[in-house]
């Protein structure tokens, strides 16, 4: 049976990662690919998708594909470290493979 001060830790470690998630949706990643520029949020929900003038009608859906890959990829990232952070602060071990 968990112990008072588990359950206290638990729940801080559970209001800390609500913050960190309403954090998460006001940090904005982007990424480019030949024109086609592609913002999500750390969350990673699309927030726009930007392209310019002249870019290929046939090359449109690979360069679409990339800079969403690298958008989320970089999401991923940003939302990874955060979280880290607090698992570290919270004192929970194994948070270095985070």
């Amino acid at each position: 049976m968990p112990s008072f001060s588990d359950l206290r830790n638990a729940y801080k470690l559970q209001k800390e990662a609500k913050r960190v998630k309403k954090e998460l949706k006001n940090i904005h990643v982007e990424a480019e690919a030949q024109g086609v520029k592609v913002v999500v949020t750390a969350e990673q929900e699309v927030v726009s998708i930007t392209i310019a003038p002249g870019v290929s009608m046939d090359a449109l859906p690979g360069l679409l594909i990339d800079a969403l890959n690298r958008a989320l990829k970089k999401a991923q990232v940003v939302s990874a470290e955060r979280m880290q952070g607090i698992m570290k602060e919270m004192g929970v071990t194994g948070a270095e493979g985070l």
